[in-house]
């Protein structure tokens, strides 16, 4: 895809990039080396919130489980909502009233998934999740100081098989999906957007962000509001846009600043416009 080719003039030592068709999970362009692992930042916890989805499939536990502070849920965490700190286990507000980007969060979903399997969760994340869909270079850091959070390590080949999951689920029924990915858990919410401030409402679905109509944000002008996906500060994304039937995936290694608040809406506007065409 002639579109992915602009990436060549931003200022990262290296990219990796791939464009994902929704119906078939076929890589329509890729960018830069596609096997090279690039640490994933936040879009750690879209694989985290895959792997408790197929926990709560499973048995294993249930959303409306008690986890984290008094009164916070499963569901509650995987939807910011849990009223935790961003990087502390300190609670800051009441479960359901405000939406607070937690990494600490993410953090205690993972004990919760380990003390109910028994398993530790970057091996459960692995089993339930990367092997089967053949992410082998894929793995979670559970030395990093937010495993679940920030801990991921990937590549664009691993996090586009990824891609093609969430538009055609194997993994989980697809309306585990629809429900994570396309419904506003705790509708109505404000809260900040990381690097693009506050926004009203701040809309996420269940480890998923969803893109409605924020403005700034990281896609683009163009992507539909049902946009949604992640993005993480080590200078990475991964947006799945249902109107364009596909989904894109973008690694760097230069972390998230000016330069990708910058390039990235026009990036994902072109790529939009090409697969429009």
């Amino acid at each position: 895809m002639e579109s992915l080719r602009v990436i060549g003039q931003w200022p990262v030592p290296t990219a990796a990039a791939a464009v994902v068709r929704g119906r078939d999970g076929a890589v329509l362009g890729s960018y830069g080396p596609q096997e090279h692992a690039f640490p994933l930042a936040s879009v750690t916890k879209p694989l985290s919130a895959y792997a408790a989805l197929v926990a709560v499939e499973e048995g294993v536990f249930e959303l409306d489980d008690p986890a984290g502070p008094e009164g916070s849920t499963v569901r509650h965490l995987l939807a910011h909502t849990s009223g935790l700190a961003f990087d502390e286990h300190r609670s800051m507000a009441a479960p359901g009233t405000r939406r607070l980007y937690s990494n600490a969060g993410f953090d205690v979903l993972a004990e919760a998934l380990e003390k109910a399997s028994g398993i530790p969760f970057a091996q459960y994340a692995a089993e339930a999740v990367f092997q089967p869909l053949g992410m082998t270079a894929t793995r979670i850091d559970a030395g990093h100081r937010s495993p679940a959070g920030a801990g991921g390590v990937s590549t664009a080949a691993d996090l586009a098989r990824f891609a093609a999951e969430l538009q055609a689920p194997r993994l989980l029924d697809p309306s585990t999906v629809e429900a994570a990915t396309r419904t506003v858990a705790y509708p109505g919410l404000s809260g900040v957007l990381p690097g693009f401030g506050h926004q009203r409402p701040n809309d996420w679905g269940l480890g998923f962000e969803i893109r409605d109509r924020k403005s700034p944000h990281w896609t683009g002008a163009h992507s539909s509001p049902r946009t949604f996906g992640h993005f993480g500060q080590s200078g990475t994304f991964l947006w799945v846009d249902p109107a364009a039937g596909a989904a894109c995936v973008c690694l760097t290694d230069r972390a998230f600043g000016h330069w990708a608040a910058e390039a990235w809406p026009p990036f994902t506007d072109g790529v939009l416009a090409e697969l429009a065409r």
